[in-house]
């Protein structure tokens, strides 16, 4: 059974391009669904899993394990297109997950720091007077500039920076990236540019490291490395609001929208493959629209 899982795997990687983030997920949620079998004697090959099982599964997650329903909906779906794979290559004969339903989903609308709130975080690095805070001045100023996922973010290279246009070539991995040029405005650039001439080349430790962002080895900062750099600059200037490292991709999406712009453009500029995954932070500035509108119509007191 575990070579079944190791095949659909290979497969997702190879032939999906799917991240490595999203194939370690499926490998827990599908050797997880394995274990499950094996604990309760449900089956001992995938053709003789049957709906039973999955159903028994699922409400195993949901009343002992306790899972919210976006965690079950997620392995659901990854059950699903593990069978889907099997189906094709003939092990089994019947999709025992067809009629499975998935969790119903309540979709959380992103949270994002006011205008103020971001010129506070920008400004936090400015306090410090050392290496590290030159890397963290350009990190921030760029993710605010671009709306770049944490894991863009991460995998940039020096050379993806261009400061005579005033751009950064993104290119996302997964089975739907797209390479974007983001533009970004002056005062990013600066502080890449101050970074990169004053910073990293006292963070390097081997000449033939291309990564943007570096850490105190030398090495390509990390996901979790960035995430603590965004939380102790929260912490230190007292945003109460709760910041991850999206917030700031959200904060600049909805900034975007209150502006003026159009939800296209900061569709492409984002990197979303459908506009209604945008449309979210389009409702985030009626909201706000609303706020201002009943706060300051004379006739709507």
């Amino acid at each position: 059974m575990q070579q079944c899982i190791d095949d659909f795997l290979n497969s997702l990687r190879e032939e999906k391009g799917y991240s490595n983030n999203t194939i370690v997920a499926y490998r827990n949620d599908l050797g997880q669904f394995e274990q499950f079998l094996s604990e309760t004697n449900g089956a001992k090959a995938w053709n003789q899993v049957k709906k039973n099982h999955l159903v028994l599964y699922v409400d195993a997650l949901k009343q002992e394990r306790e899972y919210a329903s976006a965690t079950v909906a997620r392995k659901v779906a990854a059950t699903k297109s593990f069978f889907h794979f099997l189906l094709e290559r003939g092990i089994v004969q019947d999709d025992p997950t067809v009629n499975l339903d998935s969790p119903k989903v309540r979709k959380y609308l992103p949270t994002s720091l006011s205008e103020e709130d971001v010129a506070r975080l920008l400004r936090a690095p400015l306090r410090h007077d050392n290496v590290r805070s030159l890397r963290d001045s350009a990190l921030l100023e760029l993710l605010y500039a671009t709306g770049m996922r944490v894991s863009e973010i991460v995998d940039l290279n020096t050379c993806n920076v261009n400061l005579t246009s005033l751009s950064v070539h993104c290119a996302s991995k997964g089975p739907r990236s797209k390479e974007r040029m983001i533009p970004i405005y002056s005062r990013a650039a600066d502080a890449l540019r101050v970074y990169l001439t004053e910073g990293r080349p006292k963070l390097l430790r081997d000449e033939e490291e291309e990564a943007l962002f570096l850490n105190h080895r030398g090495r390509r900062l990390t996901r979790q490395g960035l995430w603590l750099i965004i939380k102790k600059y929260v912490d230190e200037v007292g945003i109460e609001a709760a910041v991850t490292p999206h917030t700031l991709r959200h904060s600049f999406a909805t900034h975007l929208l209150n502006g003026g712009a159009d939800v296209r453009e900061v569709q492409g500029l984002l990197g979303h493959a459908n506009v209604s995954t945008t449309q979210v932070y389009a409702q985030l500035s009626q909201e706000r629209l609303r706020e201002v509108y009943d706060e300051a119509h004379p006739r709507a007191h």
